[in-house]
């Protein structure tokens, strides 16, 4: 059993034009594994390493006070945490990497204890105490030790580099690295973690009604995706399950080492309908129409009801990214946000022209999934 230096028991409860072929949906009549037109295959771009622990950590003057703030509610519940650099620094949360004793750490601390940014720390540090008895069947970061109520995690820093520096990879990424990212989610999925240990982070009626409501469905999207909800919902109520999931599968929270991939920021994990992980690797692949492919054939091969309730996850969670860009751009257009210290978020929102390329391949996508659906709502 893993040692750790406080408390960890578990919880009672916590662009570039889209090459051709790279549709989310194989037509519903099709058989699962069925031959599918082939494409150009990508270019491979080799890997970049994560950078060494280097560069100095400057605390002085007004700018390194919460800086100062969160090293000291790190360093209350691991003292032997030793602060080298500022891994990542954002308005909402700072990432350290030091060391404690001879070992490697990375330091989280939320800034912003805004109640949803809390929640959503807290939740994190939950999933974390609850891999101490329950590991799950990939590579995650263990727990040093952490405090829900200040939101400060440490965690200790696994070898490897990041899958995909941008959230949306501007080249297709390398195969290898792919099917290692998709075999790791396959698994996190398949896995059946104890009863009442994990809760359900999302609520699909809820966000679609609210989509619907700021305009970014329409009345036919809202009804389709309500048709399709309640299909997937009787096919629960006969017994078929809901599925664990990171909640947030982007290559950039996916670690490649030559031990196996390492999935990290597991602060959306819990339980969804099938498909939601896969959709979410769907989503920012839009370089690589083979991967896509071959997620498609994975979603529907468990029949009609996963394929739906990878549409109705695609769907949302399209819808979710175009709102995020169109926010974007018109930020950037308005006033661009000064650089932050520190190295950039590998999630982080592009600029420029790159934002808006992305954002016409998303409407793009959009409206592939949106045909996907329509179809799906007909064979039923």
């Amino acid at each position: 059993m893993y040692a750790a230096s406080s408390s960890v028991s578990a919880p009672l409860r916590p662009l570039r034009p889209r090459p051709a072929g790279g549709g989310p949906y194989l037509d519903p009549a099709a058989r699962p594994g069925g031959s599918v037109l082939g494409a150009p295959r990508p270019r491979r771009v080799p890997g970049q390493p994560v950078p060494p622990l280097s560069g100095r950590l400057d605390l002085s003057g007004p700018q390194g006070a919460p800086l100062r703030t969160a090293i000291a509610a790190v360093q209350r519940i691991c003292p032997e945490f030793a602060p080298v650099q500022v891994l990542r620094r954002s308005a909402r949360s700072v990432l350290f990497v030091g060391t404690t004793g001879r070992s490697t750490a990375v330091a989280k601390c939320l800034l912003d204890h805004a109640p949803a940014w809390a929640e959503r720390s807290r939740h994190e540090i939950a999933v974390y105490r609850s891999f101490v008895r329950h590991r799950p069947p990939v590579r995650a970061p263990r727990l040093i030790a952490a405090d829900p109520d200040n939101c400060t995690l440490v965690i200790e820093r696994m070898p490897g580099r990041v899958a995909a520096l941008q959230r949306h990879p501007m080249e297709a990424p390398p195969r290898a690295d792919i099917r290692a990212a998709l075999g790791a989610i396959c698994r996190v999925n398949a896995w059946r973690p104890p009863a009442g240990l994990f809760d359900m982070p999302l609520d699909y009626a809820e966000q679609m009604s609210r989509y619907h409501e700021s305009g970014l469905l329409t009345d036919r999207d809202l009804d389709d995706l309500q048709k399709l909800l309640h299909g997937i919902a009787q096919e629960v109520g006969r017994g078929a399950m809901l599925q664990f999931c990171h909640g947030d599968a982007l290559l950039s929270n996916i670690l490649v080492s030559p031990a196996g991939p390492v999935l990290v920021d597991w602060e959306h994990a819990g339980w969804y309908l099938p498909g939601h992980d896969l959709a979410t690797l769907w989503l920012v692949l839009g370089q690589a129409p083979a991967a896509r492919r071959q997620i498609s054939q994975i979603a529907q091969s468990a029949g009609p009801a996963s394929r739906d309730a990878f549409l109705v996850n695609l769907m949302l969670l399209l819808t979710r990214e175009i709102r995020r860009y169109e926010t974007a751009v018109q930020r950037s257009m308005q006033d661009p946000p000064p650089a932050a210290p520190g190295m950039p978020h590998p999630g982080a929102v592009p600029s420029g022209e790159e934002q808006r390329l992305l954002l016409r391949r998303l409407h793009d996508d959009c409206q592939m999934a949106r045909k996907a659906v329509r179809a799906a709502v007909g064979t039923r």
